[in-house]
């Protein structure tokens, strides 16, 4: 569980970075949840868009890939989340 201190360090480093999946009409797949899994081991924090012609709202989706891969939901803006797991080889992140 992040505090809220540890929450604000994490939304001021993903404020620079860009989305880098997107969630369409397909929704959460298998192979899109081990390739966030892959990406939260390499990156540790990660932004993830939800397109217009998807079914599930933004704060669904980010609770629910969180859930499965065993992620921090950080932020929701729009249709833009940011979930945050510690990396277990890979740690680039010091939280306060």
């Amino acid at each position: 569980m992040l505090t809220g201190k540890q929450r604000s360090f994490l939304k001021a480093i993903a404020n620079s970075i860009e989305p880098i999946f997107q969630i369409g009409k397909n929704g959460i797949t298998d192979n899109f949840i081990k390739q966030v899994d892959s990406a939260l081991e390499s990156r540790e924090i990660i932004k993830i868009k939800v397109l217009n012609n998807s079914f599930l709202e933004t704060d669904e989706m980010a609770k629910k890939i969180s859930e499965l891969v065993g992620a921090e939901f950080v932020q929701s803006i729009g249709n833009k989340f940011i979930i945050y797991r510690e990396s277990k080889e890979k740690k680039k992140i010091e939280l306060p």
